[in-house]
Order: C-alpha cells, then structure tokens, then sequence
C-alpha cells in the first residue's frame, strides 16, 4: 500500500513540478520576433495553470497505482483462497474412507492398528482444521441449499417441515466457500 504522504513530501514534490514547469516555459514572442513585455500576473498563471495540471496528472498516476496494487494483492488472494479450495476438494473422499474405517472398527478390539488408524484419522482433521476448514453442520438444522444438497424427502410428522432428519455425507466449507454439500435426507 502507497504511504500517505506527508505535508513535507508534498512540498518537496511541488517544487519538483514546479522546477520541472520552469524547464519547459519558453520566452512569450511577438510576431516580429521580438520578446514581448510580460505582465507580472500573466506568467503566474500560465505557470500555476502547467503547474496544476502536471500535479493533478501526478495524482492520478499515484491513485492509478494505488488502485492496481490493490487489485493485483486482491487477485492473489482470490487464486491462493480457490488454489486451497480445489485441492482441499480432492482430499475429502479421504477423510470420508478415515471416517468409514474408524466406523467399521470392532469397539471391543482395541488393536494396535484400529489406535493407528484413529490417530492418523484425528491427525488428518487437525490439519484440515487448522487450515481452516469447518464440517457443515446438518443433523436438526433447517434445511439450506447453499449448504446442504437434498437427495431425499421423508413425510415424518415427528420432525418439522424442512429441517434435516439425517446426513448421508458430510460437508465442508473453507472459510466462507463452501467446498462440498452436505448430503441430507429432509423432513417434509
């Protein structure tokens, strides 16, 4: 971001424009060739005018810049957010076979192996949540479909209209977007 600049930087860059108009002013001429006779306000003003203009484009030029910095770091973040988004997208059958695994499990078995696939299982969902992906959350909420993706209705008069009776997949979103629909079944 371009520093706002100080009251002594705008003088110094005035005097810059204005040395920079001097260098341009050439002497006023008759049509005989002869130097005309220049009123003590005329130069003033055709200077102030050169002047106002070149600092007034200089202005522009700063606020062009200023804007395009802004714009570039925006575009940035907007690949970098979707880049993360795409391949984060890719991960998630993993994390639905992790959760498949640990499901399958026998609960009285406590082997080494069932311990090594529900450690590398919460291992995998600390990253994704530091990361900064979140579970959508669907079990006894309203129904919504930028959230959720209803692949059945249930007539159920022990549920209120809309809300989610059960999940068949889980959903996820990466900061605001989300990545993928939470699969549910919806009571009508």
């Amino acid at each position: 971001m371009a520093k706002k600049p100080t009251k002594e930087n705008e003088v110094k860059e005035k005097e810059r424009v204005e040395d920079a108009v001097q260098e341009e002013k050439e002497p006023v001429t008759v049509e005989s060739g002869e130097l005309a006779e220049e009123t003590p306000e005329e130069p003033k003003t055709v200077e102030k005018e050169k002047y106002d203009e070149v600092y007034d484009k200089y202005l522009r030029v700063l606020a062009e810049y200023d804007n395009y910095k802004k714009r570039t770091q925006k575009e940035k973040d907007e690949m970098y957010s979707l880049a993360v988004a795409e391949t984060l997208e890719k991960l998630l059958p993993v994390a639905d076979n992790l959760d498949r695994a640990i499901s399958a499990l026998d609960e009285t078995e406590h082997s080494e192996f069932s311990e090594g696939v529900k450690m590398v299982s919460k291992q995998f969902f600390e990253i994704l949540a530091k990361m900064g992906v979140v579970e959508i959350e669907a079990l006894g909420t309203q129904f919504d479909p930028n959230i959720h993706n209803a692949v059945m209705h249930v007539d159920d008069d022990e549920y209120d209209a809309n809300v989610v009776v059960e999940q068949f997949m889980k959903g996820y979103k990466y900061k605001e977007k989300v990545i993928r629909h939470s699969m549910v079944k919806v009571a009508n």
